[in-house]
């Protein structure tokens, strides 16, 4: 490459970093997706009978359903912050169970979630279905975005919203 393509790519460069940063007095937004999907989490003191998961959820006309994988929950334990303003936390285990089904879109319109499981000896656990909405909030500030979730408890009663 010559000079004047060298300098060309120098000026586009810093061009497009400036354009991208934050505007003067900007709070920066976290760059983080938001991800389509119903989470689920099994409460700990059900989680020991539930050994297989299949969610079904239907939003919209269109449903998505699978064997989702348990996983092992965790719960934030705060571990304080420094004088200086730096915080720190840590994942602790709380017998819970969590899971997710990926959809193709999410939205705040009615939703259904149907959950069948197994028991770690094979048999069949009862059936439990909810209808909720979905909820959008601004997590972040509103320069930032709207995240819409979607989250479920699953315990001996059934299926409850997760707020």
């Amino acid at each position: 490459m010559g000079k004047r393509g060298l300098l060309l790519a120098l000026i586009t460069t810093a061009g497009l970093a400036t354009a991208c940063g934050p505007g003067p007095g900007a709070v920066p937004c976290p760059a983080i997706a938001q991800a389509t999907a119903v989470s689920v989490t099994v409460a700990a003191d059900y989680a020991p009978q539930v050994e297989k998961l299949h969610l079904k959820a239907c939003q919209d006309g269109q449903c998505e359903e699978e064997d989702v994988e348990l996983r092992p929950g965790s719960a934030s334990i705060d571990q304080g912050c420094t004088p200086e303003g730096v915080c720190a936390a840590t994942a602790s285990p709380d017998g819970t169970k969590i899971a997710t089904l990926f959809l193709e879109s999410l939205t705040e319109s009615p939703m259904s979630v149907t959950a069948t499981s197994t028991a770690p000896d094979g048999s069949p656990l009862p059936v439990r279905t909810i209808d909720f909405r979905p909820r959008g909030d601004y997590p972040f500030g509103e320069q930032c975005g709207r995240f819409i979730s979607a989250s479920v408890l699953l315990d001996a009663a059934g299926l409850r919203e997760q707020r």
